[in-house]
């Protein structure tokens, strides 16, 4: 039995970008066995309120690959930023410097729900030539940058998924080896070095070869895609 279970969002519980009933069957689950989720994404403060608002069995969300916590207590819904309020100024200095390099490279459209980090859309990275231009930017600008399945996101300071969720256990005072985690893409990988119990569903074949930091599990078969694959594993484990 794990006391809490950790999952990426885009493609780990969701499927195709979207929402199906098989997420709300993972709820229920973990629901019935009074084990808590923990959402732990590349999306928005905004988004992590939606998840809270939206889904009363969740307490807590760490969003933004790891730059914020949104926790609900009762009626109230609290933010716990985990960078600098100098490496938020910083952040958004270099995004007015970014709009004036790249006009014509939109910002994503949860960005401006976004604190701790800033994402581009994929679709609009296709130009593989402006993608390499954009990461020199980045680079020499000393900006910390990563890819989930639907973003390039970017961001000052010291911020991956493991260290929030590292923060996150210290306070619940629970271990890693007493928790799972399930992921799919490559801003997943600090979980995947750190955790024991770390799980990628079968469509991280998509990605596997370009891994440095792989999951102890790898689920494989149509019927482990995504949140099918998060479903079966709990059922056989809880």
């Amino acid at each position: 039995m794990f006391k809490i279970v950790f999952s990426d969002f885009d493609g780990t519980l969701t499927y195709k970008e979207g929402l199906g009933p098989i997420f709300f069957d993972v709820l229920s689950l973990l629901e019935n066995k009074k084990t808590p989720l923990v959402i732990v994404t590349g999306r928005s403060l905004s988004w992590g309120h939606f998840l809270l608002t939206h889904f009363p069995f969740l307490t807590d969300v760490i969003v933004e690959g790891g730059g914020a916590i949104v926790s609900r207590n009762g009626k109230f819904i609290t933010e716990e930023c985990l960078i600098s309020p100098l490496e938020v100024l910083t952040l958004a200095d270099f995004c007015t410097d970014f709009k004036l390099k790249f006009p014509t490279t939109p910002l994503s459209v949860d960005s401006f729900g976004r604190k701790t980090d800033r994402a581009i859309e994929l679709h609009d990275l296709t130009d593989g030539i402006l993608f390499s231009h954009i990461e020199q930017f980045l680079i020499e600008r000393k900006i910390n940058f990563s890819t989930s399945n639907v973003h390039l996101n970017f961001w000052c300071g010291e911020v991956s998924k493991y260290k929030a969720v590292q923060h996150y256990m210290k306070q619940k005072g629970v271990k890693a080896e007493e928790c799972v985690f399930f992921g799919d893409s490559l801003n997943d990988q600090t979980m995947f070095k750190s955790f024991k119990n770390s799980v990628g569903v079968a469509n991280i074949s998509t990605i596997i070869d370009r891994l440095e930091f792989k999951p102890t599990t790898i689920l494989t078969g149509d019927d482990n895609v995504g949140p099918w694959g998060v479903l079966n594993y709990l059922k056989k484990t809880l």
